[in-house]
Protein backbone atom coordinates (compact mmCIF):
# COMPACT_ATOMS: atom_id res chain seq x y z
CA UNK A 1 0.00 0.00 0.00
CA UNK A 2 1.03 3.71 -0.19
CA UNK A 3 1.87 5.02 2.77
CA UNK A 4 -0.50 8.40 3.33
CA UNK A 5 1.62 10.15 5.64
CA UNK A 6 4.41 10.04 3.45
CA UNK A 7 2.61 11.37 0.54
CA UNK A 8 1.21 14.38 2.23
CA UNK A 9 4.53 14.93 3.24
CA UNK A 10 5.91 15.05 -0.66
CA UNK A 11 2.17 17.11 -1.25
CA UNK A 12 3.88 19.64 1.27
CA UNK A 13 7.17 19.98 -0.19
CA UNK A 14 6.01 20.18 -3.84
CA UNK A 15 3.60 22.91 -2.28
CA UNK A 16 6.73 24.65 -1.14
CA UNK A 17 8.70 24.67 -4.59
CA UNK A 18 6.04 25.09 -6.93
CA UNK A 19 2.91 26.96 -5.54
CA UNK A 20 1.95 29.70 -3.11
CA UNK A 21 1.43 28.39 0.74
CA UNK A 22 -2.22 29.21 0.47
CA UNK A 23 -2.88 26.89 -2.28
CA UNK A 24 -1.96 23.81 -0.29
CA UNK A 25 -0.64 25.02 3.32
CA UNK A 26 -4.12 23.57 5.03
CA UNK A 27 -4.82 20.95 2.14
CA UNK A 28 -3.95 17.73 0.96
CA UNK A 29 -6.29 17.65 -2.06
CA UNK A 30 -4.24 15.63 -4.67
CA UNK A 31 -6.68 17.23 -7.27
CA UNK A 32 -5.30 20.68 -6.52
CA UNK A 33 -1.57 19.25 -7.83
CA UNK A 34 -0.46 20.38 -11.07
CA UNK A 35 0.16 17.36 -13.32
CA UNK A 36 4.10 17.27 -13.06
CA UNK A 37 3.74 17.42 -9.70
CA UNK A 38 0.99 14.44 -9.42
CA UNK A 39 3.27 12.94 -11.48
CA UNK A 40 6.37 12.88 -9.49
CA UNK A 41 4.33 11.66 -6.49
CA UNK A 42 3.44 8.67 -8.76
CA UNK A 43 6.73 7.93 -10.03
CA UNK A 44 7.93 8.21 -6.45
CA UNK A 45 5.01 5.71 -5.37
CA UNK A 46 3.51 8.14 -2.85
CA UNK A 47 0.23 8.70 -4.70
CA UNK A 48 -1.29 6.00 -6.42
CA UNK A 49 -3.42 6.24 -9.79
CA UNK A 50 -6.53 5.31 -8.00
CA UNK A 51 -5.88 8.08 -5.33
CA UNK A 52 -5.35 10.42 -7.78
CA UNK A 53 -8.58 9.36 -10.04
CA UNK A 54 -10.68 9.23 -6.63
CA UNK A 55 -9.34 12.88 -5.81
CA UNK A 56 -10.67 14.26 -9.19
CA UNK A 57 -13.81 12.15 -8.91
CA UNK A 58 -14.65 13.72 -5.67
CA UNK A 59 -13.91 17.14 -6.31
CA UNK A 60 -16.27 16.55 -9.51
CA UNK A 61 -18.90 15.30 -7.57
CA UNK A 62 -18.17 18.43 -5.01
CA UNK A 63 -18.23 21.18 -7.77
CA UNK A 64 -19.37 20.48 -10.92
CA UNK A 65 -22.89 20.78 -10.59
CA UNK A 66 -22.62 24.42 -10.59
CA UNK A 67 -20.03 24.73 -13.67
CA UNK A 68 -20.98 21.80 -15.66
CA UNK A 69 -17.72 21.65 -17.09
CA UNK A 70 -18.67 17.96 -17.76
CA UNK A 71 -21.03 16.16 -20.02
CA UNK A 72 -20.31 12.17 -19.05
CA UNK A 73 -17.89 11.33 -16.11
CA UNK A 74 -16.94 7.78 -16.79
CA UNK A 75 -16.15 6.91 -13.07
CA UNK A 76 -16.17 3.03 -13.42
CA UNK A 77 -14.33 3.17 -16.75
CA UNK A 78 -11.31 5.99 -15.09
CA UNK A 79 -11.62 3.75 -11.68
CA UNK A 80 -10.91 -0.03 -13.67
CA UNK A 81 -8.06 2.08 -15.63
CA UNK A 82 -6.45 3.53 -12.19
CA UNK A 83 -6.41 0.14 -11.05
CA UNK A 84 -4.78 -1.59 -13.74
CA UNK A 85 -1.56 1.77 -13.98
CA UNK A 86 -1.18 0.90 -10.27
CA UNK A 87 -0.36 -2.62 -11.21
CA UNK A 88 1.71 -2.02 -13.56
CA UNK A 89 3.58 0.24 -11.24
CA UNK A 90 3.58 -2.95 -8.84
CA UNK A 91 5.43 -4.70 -11.30
CA UNK A 92 7.96 -1.90 -12.05
CA UNK A 93 6.31 -0.54 -15.55
CA UNK A 94 5.87 3.32 -15.59
CA UNK A 95 5.14 3.92 -19.12
CA UNK A 96 6.22 8.26 -18.20
CA UNK A 97 4.92 11.51 -17.13
CA UNK A 98 1.39 10.34 -18.10
CA UNK A 99 1.20 7.41 -16.87
CA UNK A 100 -1.68 6.93 -13.57
CA UNK A 101 -2.62 10.74 -15.09
CA UNK A 102 -6.38 11.52 -15.08
CA UNK A 103 -7.16 14.34 -17.82
CA UNK A 104 -10.46 15.02 -19.67
CA UNK A 105 -11.45 15.39 -23.20
CA UNK A 106 -13.65 17.86 -25.40
CA UNK A 107 -16.45 15.87 -25.97
CA UNK A 108 -16.04 16.32 -30.09
CA UNK A 109 -13.07 14.15 -29.52
CA UNK A 110 -14.18 10.50 -30.28
CA UNK A 111 -13.74 7.87 -27.56
CA UNK A 112 -14.51 4.30 -28.17
CA UNK A 113 -17.49 3.15 -26.23
CA UNK A 114 -18.56 6.60 -24.82
CA UNK A 115 -20.80 8.66 -26.10
CA UNK A 116 -19.09 11.74 -28.40
CA UNK A 117 -21.76 14.58 -28.49
CA UNK A 118 -20.42 17.67 -30.04
CA UNK A 119 -22.63 19.45 -27.27
CA UNK A 120 -25.56 18.87 -30.16
CA UNK A 121 -29.16 17.08 -29.66
CA UNK A 122 -28.02 15.40 -33.09
CA UNK A 123 -25.51 13.26 -31.51
CA UNK A 124 -26.69 13.33 -28.27
CA UNK A 125 -26.42 9.45 -28.24
CA UNK A 126 -23.40 8.63 -30.23
CA UNK A 127 -20.77 6.37 -29.34
CA UNK A 128 -17.69 5.73 -31.58
CA UNK A 129 -15.90 2.77 -32.51
CA UNK A 130 -12.67 4.43 -32.09
CA UNK A 131 -10.60 6.63 -30.83
CA UNK A 132 -9.41 9.44 -32.43
CA UNK A 133 -5.41 9.91 -32.87
CA UNK A 134 -4.61 11.76 -30.30
CA UNK A 135 -6.73 9.90 -27.31
CA UNK A 136 -4.99 6.58 -28.37
CA UNK A 137 -1.41 7.98 -27.91
CA UNK A 138 -2.86 9.70 -24.32
CA UNK A 139 -3.79 6.03 -23.54
CA UNK A 140 -0.85 4.39 -24.47
CA UNK A 141 1.52 6.96 -22.61
CA UNK A 142 -0.74 5.82 -19.56
CA UNK A 143 -2.98 8.80 -19.22
CA UNK A 144 -6.82 7.88 -17.53
CA UNK A 145 -9.80 9.20 -19.22
CA UNK A 146 -11.85 10.59 -16.65
CA UNK A 147 -14.72 11.94 -19.30
CA UNK A 148 -15.79 14.58 -21.66
CA UNK A 149 -16.46 17.87 -21.43
CA UNK A 150 -18.86 20.45 -22.21
CA UNK A 151 -18.55 23.03 -25.37
CA UNK A 152 -19.66 25.25 -27.64
CA UNK A 153 -22.32 23.35 -29.61
CA UNK A 154 -19.90 21.36 -32.37
CA UNK A 155 -17.30 24.04 -31.75
CA UNK A 156 -18.71 26.94 -33.57
CA UNK A 157 -19.15 29.70 -31.19
CA UNK A 158 -16.70 31.45 -28.22
CA UNK A 159 -18.89 30.76 -24.96
CA UNK A 160 -19.60 27.68 -24.38
CA UNK A 161 -23.35 28.70 -23.45
CA UNK A 162 -24.80 27.24 -26.33
CA UNK A 163 -25.43 24.22 -26.09
CA UNK A 164 -27.60 21.22 -25.69
CA UNK A 165 -26.49 20.19 -22.21
CA UNK A 166 -26.69 23.81 -20.76
CA UNK A 167 -24.11 26.34 -20.35
CA UNK A 168 -20.48 25.97 -18.50
CA UNK A 169 -19.87 28.07 -15.72
CA UNK A 170 -16.59 30.22 -15.36
CA UNK A 171 -14.92 29.36 -12.17
CA UNK A 172 -13.80 32.79 -11.30
CA UNK A 173 -17.26 34.04 -11.85
CA UNK A 174 -20.47 31.57 -11.57
CA UNK A 175 -22.57 34.12 -13.50
CA UNK A 176 -19.62 34.40 -16.43
CA UNK A 177 -19.18 32.27 -19.13
CA UNK A 178 -15.48 30.69 -19.57
CA UNK A 179 -14.68 31.24 -23.23
CA UNK A 180 -15.18 29.00 -25.96
CA UNK A 181 -15.37 26.53 -27.58
CA UNK A 182 -13.12 24.56 -25.43
CA UNK A 183 -15.05 25.92 -22.47
CA UNK A 184 -15.48 22.63 -20.32
CA UNK A 185 -11.65 22.12 -20.73
CA UNK A 186 -10.56 25.74 -19.14
CA UNK A 187 -13.39 25.67 -16.35
CA UNK A 188 -12.79 21.58 -15.64
CA UNK A 189 -8.88 22.41 -15.04
CA UNK A 190 -9.34 26.16 -13.03
CA UNK A 191 -11.77 24.31 -10.72
CA UNK A 192 -8.83 21.13 -10.22
CA UNK A 193 -11.25 18.91 -11.91
CA UNK A 194 -8.63 17.27 -13.94
CA UNK A 195 -4.60 17.71 -14.34
CA UNK A 196 -5.28 18.32 -17.84
CA UNK A 197 -7.08 18.13 -20.87
CA UNK A 198 -7.52 18.31 -24.56
CA UNK A 199 -9.28 20.53 -27.05
CA UNK A 200 -9.88 21.61 -30.31
CA UNK A 201 -8.82 25.21 -31.61
CA UNK A 202 -10.64 26.05 -35.39
CA UNK A 203 -9.80 30.39 -34.40
CA UNK A 204 -8.99 30.42 -30.97
CA UNK A 205 -11.30 27.66 -29.18
CA UNK A 206 -8.28 26.54 -27.20
CA UNK A 207 -6.53 29.64 -26.17
CA UNK A 208 -9.46 32.02 -25.53
CA UNK A 209 -11.09 30.35 -22.58
CA UNK A 210 -7.54 29.63 -21.14
CA UNK A 211 -7.18 32.85 -21.36
CA UNK A 212 -11.05 33.54 -19.58
CA UNK A 213 -9.98 30.98 -17.02
CA UNK A 214 -6.37 31.91 -16.40
CA UNK A 215 -5.74 28.75 -17.51
CA UNK A 216 -2.89 27.64 -20.11
CA UNK A 217 -3.60 26.13 -23.54
CA UNK A 218 -1.67 25.62 -26.93
CA UNK A 219 -2.35 25.51 -30.34
CA UNK A 220 0.30 23.83 -32.35
CA UNK A 221 1.10 24.46 -35.59
CA UNK A 222 -1.26 23.14 -38.48
CA UNK A 223 -0.20 19.22 -39.16
CA UNK A 224 1.13 18.45 -35.22
CA UNK A 225 -1.39 16.62 -34.11
CA UNK A 226 -3.72 14.37 -36.04
CA UNK A 227 -6.93 15.72 -36.54
CA UNK A 228 -8.29 12.07 -37.20
CA UNK A 229 -11.40 11.05 -34.94
CA UNK A 230 -12.21 14.77 -34.20
CA UNK A 231 -15.83 15.62 -35.41
CA UNK A 232 -14.96 18.83 -37.77
CA UNK A 233 -15.60 22.04 -37.26
CA UNK A 234 -13.38 22.99 -40.52
CA UNK A 235 -11.23 20.68 -41.67
CA UNK A 236 -8.58 23.37 -43.30
CA UNK A 237 -8.21 24.91 -39.73
CA UNK A 238 -8.65 22.54 -36.74
CA UNK A 239 -6.12 21.87 -34.46
CA UNK A 240 -5.94 19.05 -31.36
CA UNK A 241 -4.32 20.95 -28.48
CA UNK A 242 -3.23 20.37 -24.81
CA UNK A 243 -4.98 22.33 -21.72
CA UNK A 244 -3.20 22.76 -18.46
CA UNK A 245 -2.11 24.85 -15.30
CA UNK A 246 1.21 25.21 -16.07
CA UNK A 247 3.15 25.34 -19.25
CA UNK A 248 5.39 22.42 -18.23
CA UNK A 249 1.91 20.25 -18.27
CA UNK A 250 0.45 21.36 -21.97
CA UNK A 251 4.37 20.65 -22.74
CA UNK A 252 4.49 16.78 -21.08
CA UNK A 253 1.18 16.44 -23.43
CA UNK A 254 1.89 18.06 -26.18
CA UNK A 255 5.00 15.79 -25.97
CA UNK A 256 2.90 12.68 -26.36
CA UNK A 257 0.36 13.51 -28.56
CA UNK A 258 2.39 15.17 -31.37
CA UNK A 259 3.47 13.20 -34.46
CA UNK A 260 2.56 12.12 -38.07
CA UNK A 261 -0.43 10.21 -38.92
CA UNK A 262 -0.45 8.74 -42.20
CA UNK A 263 -4.31 8.15 -41.97
CA UNK A 264 -4.90 12.28 -41.44
CA UNK A 265 -4.23 14.03 -44.74
CA UNK A 266 -3.58 17.27 -42.86
CA UNK A 267 -0.87 15.37 -40.51
CA UNK A 268 2.54 16.78 -41.89
CA UNK A 269 5.52 14.48 -40.91
CA UNK A 270 7.92 16.78 -39.17
CA UNK A 271 10.45 15.57 -35.96
CA UNK A 272 8.82 15.85 -32.82
CA UNK A 273 10.73 18.30 -30.45
CA UNK A 274 11.04 16.92 -26.58
CA UNK A 275 8.71 19.76 -25.29
CA UNK A 276 8.94 19.01 -21.62
CA UNK A 277 13.01 19.30 -22.23
CA UNK A 278 13.14 22.20 -25.06
CA UNK A 279 10.54 24.55 -22.84
CA UNK A 280 14.06 24.63 -19.89
CA UNK A 281 15.74 26.68 -22.58
CA UNK A 282 17.58 29.99 -21.94
CA UNK A 283 15.28 32.80 -23.26
CA UNK A 284 18.08 35.06 -23.38
CA UNK A 285 18.82 35.05 -27.17
CA UNK A 286 14.78 34.78 -28.16
CA UNK A 287 13.79 38.10 -30.26
CA UNK A 288 10.22 38.96 -29.26
CA UNK A 289 7.77 41.04 -31.78
CA UNK A 290 4.97 43.33 -30.72
CA UNK A 291 3.10 43.84 -33.70
CA UNK A 292 0.14 46.58 -32.68
CA UNK A 293 -1.69 46.68 -35.97
CA UNK A 294 -4.22 45.20 -35.23
CA UNK A 295 -4.04 43.06 -32.31
CA UNK A 296 -3.70 46.01 -29.83
CA UNK A 297 -6.32 48.14 -30.89
CA UNK A 298 -9.30 48.86 -29.53
CA UNK A 299 -8.20 46.45 -26.15
CA UNK A 300 -9.71 46.50 -22.95
CA UNK A 301 -8.01 48.75 -20.28
CA UNK A 302 -7.23 46.64 -17.96
CA UNK A 303 -6.53 43.97 -20.38
CA UNK A 304 -3.98 46.24 -21.80
CA UNK A 305 -2.43 47.56 -18.36
CA UNK A 306 -1.74 43.72 -17.72
CA UNK A 307 -0.18 43.20 -21.18
CA UNK A 308 1.81 46.33 -20.92
CA UNK A 309 2.76 44.68 -17.42
CA UNK A 310 3.99 41.55 -19.04
CA UNK A 311 6.08 43.65 -21.31
CA UNK A 312 8.25 45.03 -19.05
CA UNK A 313 8.92 41.39 -17.79
CA UNK A 314 9.58 40.30 -20.91
CA UNK A 315 12.12 43.00 -21.62
CA UNK A 316 14.05 40.96 -19.06
CA UNK A 317 14.01 37.45 -19.98
CA UNK A 318 13.94 37.40 -23.54
CA UNK A 319 17.02 38.57 -26.03
CA UNK A 320 15.32 41.51 -28.06
CA UNK A 321 11.60 42.91 -28.10
CA UNK A 322 11.10 45.06 -30.89
CA UNK A 323 7.67 46.37 -32.94
CA UNK A 324 7.09 44.22 -35.71
CA UNK A 325 4.50 44.41 -38.81
CA UNK A 326 2.96 41.20 -39.59
CA UNK A 327 1.03 40.74 -42.81
CA UNK A 328 -3.27 40.70 -43.06
CA UNK A 329 -4.88 37.81 -42.75
CA UNK A 330 -7.98 37.65 -45.03
CA UNK A 331 -9.94 36.12 -42.41
CA UNK A 332 -10.65 32.64 -41.94
CA UNK A 333 -14.78 32.59 -43.35
CA UNK A 334 -14.08 32.12 -47.47
CA UNK A 335 -13.11 28.84 -46.40
CA UNK A 336 -14.55 27.91 -43.29
CA UNK A 337 -17.97 28.63 -44.10
CA UNK A 338 -18.19 25.95 -46.79
CA UNK A 339 -16.42 23.33 -44.93
CA UNK A 340 -18.88 23.88 -41.84
CA UNK A 341 -21.91 23.25 -44.03
CA UNK A 342 -20.16 20.48 -46.39
CA UNK A 343 -20.05 18.62 -43.11
CA UNK A 344 -23.19 19.43 -41.49
CA UNK A 345 -25.12 19.61 -44.63
CA UNK A 346 -26.55 15.82 -44.58
CA UNK A 347 -28.14 16.80 -40.64
CA UNK A 348 -28.87 20.28 -41.18
CA UNK A 349 -31.51 19.80 -43.98
CA UNK A 350 -33.38 16.67 -42.62
CA UNK A 351 -33.43 17.06 -38.97
CA UNK A 352 -32.46 21.14 -38.30
CA UNK A 353 -34.62 21.13 -34.93
CA UNK A 354 -32.07 19.24 -33.79
CA UNK A 355 -29.34 22.55 -33.43
CA UNK A 356 -29.44 24.72 -31.29
CA UNK A 357 -30.63 27.99 -33.10
CA UNK A 358 -27.96 29.93 -32.96
CA UNK A 359 -25.59 26.89 -34.17
CA UNK A 360 -28.38 26.50 -37.12
CA UNK A 361 -27.71 30.07 -38.30
CA UNK A 362 -24.01 29.69 -38.42
CA UNK A 363 -24.12 26.21 -40.30
CA UNK A 364 -26.82 27.42 -43.13
CA UNK A 365 -24.43 30.57 -43.39
CA UNK A 366 -22.32 28.38 -45.69
CA UNK A 367 -25.45 26.86 -47.68
CA UNK A 368 -24.80 29.49 -50.75
CA UNK A 369 -21.18 29.58 -50.59
CA UNK A 370 -19.70 29.29 -54.24
CA UNK A 371 -17.24 26.43 -55.14
CA UNK A 372 -14.99 29.07 -56.85
CA UNK A 373 -14.95 31.47 -53.91
CA UNK A 374 -13.94 28.22 -51.67
CA UNK A 375 -11.14 27.12 -54.28
CA UNK A 376 -9.43 30.48 -55.03
CA UNK A 377 -9.70 30.49 -50.46
CA UNK A 378 -7.87 27.17 -50.40
CA UNK A 379 -5.39 28.49 -53.01
CA UNK A 380 -4.76 31.98 -50.87
CA UNK A 381 -4.64 29.74 -48.00
CA UNK A 382 -1.86 27.60 -49.07
CA UNK A 383 0.08 30.34 -50.46
CA UNK A 384 -0.17 32.07 -47.25
CA UNK A 385 1.13 29.63 -45.32
CA UNK A 386 4.50 29.11 -47.00
CA UNK A 387 5.07 32.61 -47.07
CA UNK A 388 4.35 33.57 -43.63
CA UNK A 389 7.88 31.95 -42.46
CA UNK A 390 9.24 35.15 -43.82
CA UNK A 391 7.70 37.26 -41.13
CA UNK A 392 9.96 35.17 -39.06
CA UNK A 393 12.92 36.38 -40.08
CA UNK A 394 13.68 39.01 -37.85
CA UNK A 395 12.11 37.42 -34.99
CA UNK A 396 11.20 34.71 -33.15
CA UNK A 397 8.48 34.87 -31.05
CA UNK A 398 5.25 37.53 -31.63
CA UNK A 399 3.51 38.47 -28.63
CA UNK A 400 -0.17 40.18 -28.20
CA UNK A 401 -3.18 39.88 -25.80
CA UNK A 402 -5.03 36.72 -26.20
CA UNK A 403 -8.88 38.55 -26.56
CA UNK A 404 -9.43 42.14 -26.36
CA UNK A 405 -11.31 41.81 -23.18
CA UNK A 406 -11.99 39.04 -20.12
CA UNK A 407 -15.12 37.04 -20.11
CA UNK A 408 -18.69 38.38 -20.01
CA UNK A 409 -21.36 37.44 -18.16
CA UNK A 410 -23.46 34.27 -19.68
CA UNK A 411 -25.37 35.69 -23.02
CA UNK A 412 -29.06 34.88 -23.07
CA UNK A 413 -29.63 32.11 -25.67
CA UNK A 414 -29.89 33.76 -29.07
CA UNK A 415 -28.67 37.21 -28.01
CA UNK A 416 -26.73 39.35 -30.36
CA UNK A 417 -22.89 40.28 -28.95
CA UNK A 418 -22.47 43.59 -27.97
CA UNK A 419 -18.97 45.43 -26.89
CA UNK A 420 -19.39 43.64 -23.48
CA UNK A 421 -20.30 40.44 -24.65
CA UNK A 422 -18.25 40.33 -28.12
CA UNK A 423 -18.52 36.37 -28.06
CA UNK A 424 -22.30 35.92 -27.47
CA UNK A 425 -23.09 34.64 -31.22
CA UNK A 426 -19.45 34.38 -32.58
CA UNK A 427 -19.77 33.20 -36.05
CA UNK A 428 -22.43 34.29 -36.94
CA UNK A 429 -20.72 37.26 -39.51
CA UNK A 430 -20.55 36.63 -43.35
CA UNK A 431 -16.35 35.67 -41.75
CA UNK A 432 -17.38 33.00 -40.37
CA UNK A 433 -17.35 30.99 -36.72
CA UNK A 434 -13.64 32.24 -36.10
CA UNK A 435 -13.12 35.14 -38.52
CA UNK A 436 -12.36 38.58 -38.07
CA UNK A 437 -15.78 39.59 -37.64
CA UNK A 438 -16.23 38.19 -34.20
CA UNK A 439 -14.14 40.40 -31.89
CA UNK A 440 -13.73 37.82 -29.28
CA UNK A 441 -11.50 35.87 -32.04
CA UNK A 442 -9.74 38.71 -33.61
CA UNK A 443 -6.03 38.04 -32.07
CA UNK A 444 -5.94 34.44 -32.26
CA UNK A 445 -7.69 33.54 -35.42
CA UNK A 446 -4.96 35.33 -37.32
CA UNK A 447 -2.60 32.65 -35.92
CA UNK A 448 -5.38 30.26 -37.02
CA UNK A 449 -5.50 31.27 -40.74
CA UNK A 450 -1.55 31.08 -41.39
CA UNK A 451 -1.47 27.58 -38.95
CA UNK A 452 1.03 29.01 -36.44
CA UNK A 453 1.65 27.61 -32.76
CA UNK A 454 0.31 30.04 -30.16
CA UNK A 455 0.28 29.45 -26.01
CA UNK A 456 -2.11 31.84 -24.04
CA UNK A 457 -0.68 32.25 -20.55
CA UNK A 458 -2.15 34.09 -17.80
CA UNK A 459 -0.81 37.26 -17.47
CA UNK A 460 -3.23 39.37 -14.85
CA UNK A 461 -6.48 39.71 -13.12
CA UNK A 462 -8.93 42.57 -13.71
CA UNK A 463 -9.90 44.42 -10.36
CA UNK A 464 -13.06 42.44 -10.42
CA UNK A 465 -10.71 39.07 -10.57
CA UNK A 466 -11.37 38.27 -14.07
CA UNK A 467 -8.62 36.76 -15.68
CA UNK A 468 -6.53 37.78 -18.31
CA UNK A 469 -4.15 36.25 -20.94
CA UNK A 470 -1.12 36.93 -23.15
CA UNK A 471 -0.38 34.75 -26.71
CA UNK A 472 3.20 33.88 -27.35
CA UNK A 473 3.10 32.44 -31.04
CA UNK A 474 5.38 31.75 -33.33
CA UNK A 475 6.65 30.28 -36.91
CA UNK A 476 6.20 26.89 -38.21
CA UNK A 477 6.41 24.19 -35.66
CA UNK A 478 8.19 26.51 -33.04
CA UNK A 479 6.05 25.03 -30.74
CA UNK A 480 9.50 24.81 -28.61
CA UNK A 481 10.44 28.42 -28.44
CA UNK A 482 7.03 29.58 -27.63
CA UNK A 483 6.80 27.14 -24.95
CA UNK A 484 10.47 28.13 -23.27
CA UNK A 485 9.12 31.67 -23.59
CA UNK A 486 5.98 31.01 -21.64
CA UNK A 487 7.50 29.10 -19.61
CA UNK A 488 10.39 31.80 -18.58
CA UNK A 489 7.46 34.35 -18.28
CA UNK A 490 5.38 32.25 -15.83
CA UNK A 491 8.19 31.61 -13.32
CA UNK A 492 9.24 35.30 -13.51
CA UNK A 493 4.90 36.14 -12.22
CA UNK A 494 3.31 32.69 -11.15
CA UNK A 495 0.43 34.39 -12.21
CA UNK A 496 -1.02 30.03 -12.77
CA UNK A 497 -0.59 30.15 -9.04
CA UNK A 498 -3.87 32.00 -8.17
CA UNK A 499 -7.31 29.74 -8.25
CA UNK A 500 -10.50 30.28 -7.98
CA UNK A 501 -12.47 29.88 -4.59
CA UNK A 502 -15.26 27.58 -5.50
CA UNK A 503 -19.34 27.94 -4.58
CA UNK A 504 -18.75 31.51 -3.79
CA UNK A 505 -20.57 32.67 -6.77
CA UNK A 506 -17.91 35.57 -7.27
CA UNK A 507 -14.97 36.00 -8.65
CA UNK A 508 -13.01 35.94 -5.77
CA UNK A 509 -9.52 33.26 -5.44
CA UNK A 510 -7.50 31.51 -3.07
Amino acid sequence: MFEPTRREFLIAGLAVAASSPSAFAQSKDLARLTLRQASELVRRKSASPVELTEACLARIDRHDKAINAFITVTRDEALKAAREREAEIRRGTNRGPLHGIPIALKDNIDTAGIRTTGGSALFKDRIPDHDAHAVARLKSAGAIVLGKLNLHEFALGGTSAVTYFGPVHNPWAIDHHPGGSSGGNAAAIAADLCFGSLGTDTGGSIRIPASYCGMVGVKPTAGRVSNRGVIPNSWSFDTVGPMGKTVEDVAIMLGVIAGYDDLDPTSVDVPVAEYARAMRARTSRIRVGIPRTPFYENVEREVMKAVDEALVVLRTIAGDVREVQLPASPGLGAVSNAEIYAYHAPWVTKTPDLYQDATRRIVLGGANAKVETYIEGRRRLELARREIAKAFESVDVVVTPTTTGVASLIPRQGSAPTSANPTATAGSTPTGPAGGGAPGFRNTSYFSYYGLPAISVPCGFTTAGLPIGLQIAGGPFAEATILALASAYEHATQWNKRRPKLGLGSSRSD
